[in-house]
């Protein structure tokens, strides 16, 4: 009997499942394996709880199928090769990994263990898609031509679910632990909630993504598909996505429905260019893509006011909190809490990825680099390094009536629409009487008026 291990890492499903299809294909009975890599320790501890929970649901989803699994801690390397001889397995298949730490750690494996990497986290692999100096493309308009000119997406290739799954009876397996209290409401960790979710907004006649350009940016309304914590943990198959994104384009009502549905391919898109950069090019994993506007400085009040959400600008404070109590916020809320720390404090871009990293479920390495990097002015697109988001006028344009500031920061509940974008222009007067006195009850601003 030949024995395959599915090495499971990013990509947490079952259908449209390259390395498990390869491992079926070659094997009588297959071992799906996760490995707690060490490294795997220093990730946020919101993110580890997001993903042994995730792990809980697949290792369900397994056991219908007549298989489960085999959860082993340790260096990869020696864990796997520790699982091959305990089970005599003959073969390793796993998804293509692209982050600096993974690929260095795969070469490795592939170099001394049967390792096979079949699949990858993008729908277009990074090397496929250069100029033609075999340079990577450094500004997204152009990514995005190369993108959408390459073979057309095609629905039958997605592979199902495997109905079976053979697994040999009786392999140890550790337990997978699962932080006490630790709640994910408003993104359950589940396969099935992932491809509920891409059906809710990409199915139907009025389906979100025919709404989605012209709500996308709308902070007191749900405008996007809330699909990032599950693309980033391979819950979601991005062929899956952009198939379901190109299906919506053709079945548009009208030109602007579909423009709209065009919109939110280029989001999937705008992910792929960031994971390709970093590919071709590790080094931005610190040094930014344009350094000669790299240049910080040091403000130790200004950073945990920042990260606490303890500014005195409304929306930065409401998006901050909402990072700190639920993992995620909107991409307008990312973009003015990055641009405040960077464009308006001055503040290196690096501190505010690491905070970012440490407290976001869908904290992609690549993706989180090559945002931060084009907020502050250091990265893709030249025209970025002269753009500020004004949180004032931002929060006035997207957050018309206040409704997202007031659902966060909880003292600004009762402030009048006219001064809740910016409580410091509150009359005495009027802070008295709803209780928001600027500078006890809530912060004065770090700086007068932002610029625009």
């Amino acid at each position: 009997m030949v024995i395959a291990i599915w090495w499971i890492r990013r990509d947490l499903r079952l259908h449209d499942q390259t390395a498990l299809a390869a491992a079926l294909r070659g094997a009588d009975g297959v071992i799906p394996a996760f490995i707690i890599d060490p490294v795997l320790r220093r990730s946020s501890p919101r993110r580890w709880a997001f993903l042994m929970a995730a792990l809980r649901d697949l290792d369900r989803a397994l056991r219908e199928r007549g298989s489960y699994l085999v959860v082993r801690e340790g260096p990869p390397l020696e864990a796997l090769g520790a699982l091959m001889t305990e089970t005599g397995a003959a073969f390793i298949f796993a998804e293509e990994d692209f982050t600096p730490y993974a690929r260095q750690r795969d070469e490795v494996i592939a170099r001394q263990l049967p390792f096979h990497r079949m699949g990858f986290p993008t729908v277009r692999h990074p090397a496929s898609l250069t100029k033609s100096d075999g340079t990577p493309y450094r500004v997204f308009s152009a990514f995005r031509k190369a993108w959408r000119d390459t073979t057309p997406l095609d629905a039958g290739s997605l592979r199902p679910p495997p109905v079976r799954i053979p697994t040999p009876p009786g392999i140890p397996s550790l337990p997978l632990p699962l932080k006490r209290g630790e709640g994910f409401e408003d993104f359950p960790p589940s396969e099935e909630e992932a491809l509920r979710r891409l059906r809710a907004f990409t199915e139907g006649a009025e389906a979100p993504i025919y709404r989605y350009a012209r709500d996308r940016h709308r902070l007191d309304r749900e405008g996007s598909a809330r699909l990032s914590p599950y693309l980033r943990f391979g819950m979601l198959s991005p062929r899956r996505a952009a198939i379901a994104a190109v299906q919506a384009m053709e079945r548009a009502p009208d030109e602007e429905a579909r423009r709209s549905a065009s919109a939110w391919l280029d989001e999937l898109i705008w992910r792929e260019f960031f994971i390709t950069l970093l590919f071709h090019l590790p080094e931005l994993v610190d040094r930014p893509l344009r350094p000669e506007h790299d240049r910080w400085r040091e403000d130790p009040q200004a950073l945990p006011a920042w990260a606490e959400g303890r500014t005195g600008y409304p929306l930065v404070d409401a998006a901050m909190r909402q990072l700190r109590a639920t993992g995620w916020m909107p991409n307008r809320a990312r973009l003015v809490v990055a641009s405040f720390l960077t464009r308006i404090l001055g503040v290196d871009w690096r501190v505010g990825a690491r905070v970012f990293l440490e407290e976001l479920l869908d904290g992609d390495p690549a993706v989180n680099l090559g945002n931060w990097q084009w907020v502050a002015g250091v990265g893709t697109d030249y025209a970025s390094g002269f753009r500020v988001f004004n949180p004032t006028t931002q929060a006035r344009t997207w957050d018309p009536e206040g409704r997202y500031i007031r659902r966060w920061v909880p003292e600004l509940e009762r402030v009048p629409i006219p001064y809740v974008h910016a409580p410091w222009t509150m009359p005495p007067e009027v802070q008295r009487s709803v209780g928001c006195r600027i500078g006890v009850d809530y912060p004065a601003p770090l700086m007068r008026e932002a610029p625009a």
